[in-house]
């Protein structure tokens, strides 16, 4: 199986939409040899659209079309099977079965020079580990990232300080988070992604809050909401932090209508009504 030069179809990912992506990746695959490298990559970011719409079983068969037409021969598009596995055992909530798969991809990505997919494979086994361990992982994918000489390694930064944030904010370590934070935010506005840049400003808010500079948390935070209105744009967890600072502040009249609205806004999320539903439970008894 002859490799190939991939074209560029990561450029049309669109993670806030992974049916429109998966419709966009359908349409790509008949350009390609079904027994090439390109179309069994390209299957792989099939597979990761339907896990993110929670497609497992369909994810896994997609990811079995692959594994078939796999040869012995280490390839990029092999580590992408391996990532892909490992994503979709992991948000199917089977972290166990889906570590073996993130090392054996950051094995292989490292011995073919694959920076990016081996940066990938680190984070993603920050994800699955505690929080001690997963600084540290996430601190080791930060210095592959920074020493990159290939620009989509690099491009992981703006996750990694984030992901490094929340890492240092779950063991207590406030400070720290927000100078990553602030890194992170830094990132982002080189970069000039609008949504990117908002989620950073956000996480250096939430970590003000943490440490207690409640009205500098407000205040971002209020700058944020103004920006979204503007937009015509709703974020409920822009919402629920005002309403937190707020309350904080024993301001709870004020924080009432913050948290209505975003209750409303975020009991749609499917995921954080699976991941966290004590959270979406406090959120409509502080608006009731």
């Amino acid at each position: 199986m002859p490799q190939q030069n991939l074209p560029d179809f990561d450029s049309l990912w669109d993670y806030s939409a992974p049916d429109r992506t998966e419709t966009k990746f359908r349409e790509l695959l008949p350009q390609f040899p079904e027994n090439e490298y390109p179309y069994l990559e390209l299957l792989t970011q099939i597979a990761r659209t339907q896990g993110l719409q929670r497609k497992f079983d369909e994810a896994h068969q997609t990811l079995d079309r692959v594994e078939m037409q796999l040869d012995e021969s280490p390839s990029r598009a092999k580590v992408r099977y391996l990532l892909e596995r490992g994503r979709v055992f992991n948000s199917s909530k089977q972290a166990d079965k889906a570590k073996p798969f993130f090392e054996q991809a950051l094995d292989l990505a490292k011995a073919l020079g694959e920076d990016t997919h081996a940066v990938d494979a680190i984070h993603m086994l920050a994800i699955i580990a505690d929080p001690a361990s997963a600084l540290t992982l996430n601190l080791q994918a930060i210095q592959m990232a920074e020493s990159s000489g290939q620009e989509k390694a690099r491009n992981w930064l703006g996750s990694l300080y984030n992901n490094t944030g929340w890492a240092y904010h779950a063991m207590g370590e406030y400070e720290s988070a927000l100078e990553i934070f602030q890194k992170a935010e830094a990132f982002r506005r080189a970069k000039g992604g609008v949504n990117e840049i908002r989620i950073a400003v956000w996480c250096v808010a939430r970590t003000l809050r943490s440490l207690n500079r409640l009205d500098e948390a407000l205040s971002k935070q209020m700058r944020l909401c103004a920006e979204l209105e503007a937009a015509s744009e709703t974020d409920g967890y822009v919402l629920e932090e005002i309403g937190e600072c707020l309350l904080a502040l024993k301001r709870e009249v004020e924080a009432k209508p913050y948290f209505v609205t975003a209750y409303e806004v975020l009991s749609k999320d499917a995921w954080l009504a699976e991941s966290e539903p004590d959270r979406l439970k406090r959120l409509k008894e502080l608006g009731s």
